[in-house]
């Protein structure tokens, strides 16, 4: 059992991905915030990858890099909030009997071999209750967050040679939410996507937790390959293409056609896997609560081949209708893949329900907010809530 100390440290947060490592710190004045450390340093491919990594000494200098900054100067503390992979995470919510906090850790344990698909001994397991009311319900709700062992312990390696101490690990899906929900509560379920530049994930979130999380094989990057093979140019060209590209401008061009038509196939994709994940969750929830963990491979690769059933739901239904959230859902996109122009509109349109792009400064006013130039903000989410978690010290509850 790994349970995380809430210590009075000064502490920022650090975001590794598979093409980068973000560091920010924030300090708290009043009632408002600011940036006192920030950093960016690209990762070279190969090194992490899917999340792991795979060249420990490289991260390591590429880390050291990142918290040594020309503009900013040196980070002053050794004391870190860090992002685990949502690609090698489980997390769930489960229902527990009311029952005394000292009991409840012997009795989730228990509980917890049915749901996380991993022999516990093979895992960090953390949990905490979510959403307490004695009134409004006759059990606990549970979230519990479980994560390989070998994946923790290399990224605590990776720390440790570079002499940060990681003081909280948690899931990114769990930084995300904190950045874009406002006062971290939602009375109407929010279905959270994060597009970034080579992995992004659907989270969830209704009440005051997480309810389902998947990481889904889309990113942004494959838009710039498809305009790249579609218009016969190079990457860096397409990159440039795509950040002046609009899915809604009213251009009649021949290029604009091009460049549509050699993106609507990722899109498309992007579409349905949604809808997958949202079909998916609906069958399997029970009382807004996701399926047991073992069997959720198995679901989703069975509604990944039977395309047709997801189709049909476009055909009869939106999905919107399908969950019969009274029209009060709402779909959040982040990332820098959220960053293509239109790109809340065409879900919108595709999906039926009203889709925005975050606010990555929900739960702050950020006095120097142009540190984070605009197109870099989307980009910067999981690392904001890593950074609102390491000024505000407290759990995710």
């Amino acid at each position: 059992m790994v349970k995380f100390l809430d210590l009075e440290l000064e502490m920022f947060g650090i975001d590794v991905s598979d093409s980068a490592v973000k560091v920010l710190k924030l300090k708290k004045k009043r009632k408002f915030f600011e940036v006192d450390f920030l950093d960016e340093v690209e990762i070279e491919p190969g090194i992490v990858d899917a999340g792991v990594i795979k060249n420990e000494d490289a991260l390591a200098k590429i880390i050291r890099k990142s918290i040594i900054s020309k503009v900013a100067g040196k980070l002053k503390t050794k004391y870190a909030v860090v992002a685990l992979p949502e690609e090698k995470s489980f997390l769930d919510v489960i229902q527990m009997p009311m029952m005394k906090e000292e009991e409840l850790q012997s009795a989730v344990l228990f509980q917890a071999e049915n749901y996380i698909p991993m022999s516990l001994d093979q895992v960090y397991l953390d949990f905490q209750i979510v959403d307490y009311n004695e009134k409004k319900h006759d059990h606990l709700d549970v979230l519990i967050v479980a994560m390989p062992k070998t994946t923790v312990d290399s990224y605590l390696s990776c720390f440790k040679k570079v002499g940060l101490v990681p003081v909280v690990l948690e899931v990114e899906s769990q930084a995300i939410a904190r950045a874009l929900v406002k006062n971290e509560s939602s009375s109407v379920p929010l279905i959270l996507i994060n597009y970034g530049k080579k992995n992004s994930n659907i989270i969830i979130f209704s009440g005051q937790s997480i309810k389902f999380t998947s990481s889904i094989p889309i990113s942004s990057s494959q838009i710039t390959e498809a305009i790249a093979k579609g218009l016969s140019v190079s990457l860096e060209e397409a990159e440039k293409i795509k950040v002046n590209f609009s899915l809604f401008k009213k251009d009649e061009s021949e290029e604009s056609k091009k460049i549509y038509n050699a993106i609507y196939p990722v899109l498309n994709d992007l579409i349905f896997q949604i809808k997958k994940y949202l079909i998916f969750y609906k069958d399997h929830a029970s009382h807004d609560h996701s399926l047991n963990g073992k069997d959720v491979a198995l679901n989703i690769s069975q509604l990944e081949n039977d395309k047709e059933n997801v189709e049909d739901n476009k055909a009869t239904n939106s999905i919107g209708d399908i969950f019969n959230f009274n029209g009060q859902e709402k779909i959040i996109i982040t990332g820098g893949g959220s960053n293509l122009k239109g790109l809340a509109e065409f879900i919108s349109k595709e999906i039926s329900i009203e889709t925005e792009i975050g606010n990555v400064f929900s739960n702050l006013v950020l006095k120097n907010n142009n540190l984070i130039r605009e197109e870099k903000k989307s980009s910067f989410c999981t690392a904001i809530g890593l950074a609102l978690r390491a000024v505000n010290n407290k759990k995710y509850d």
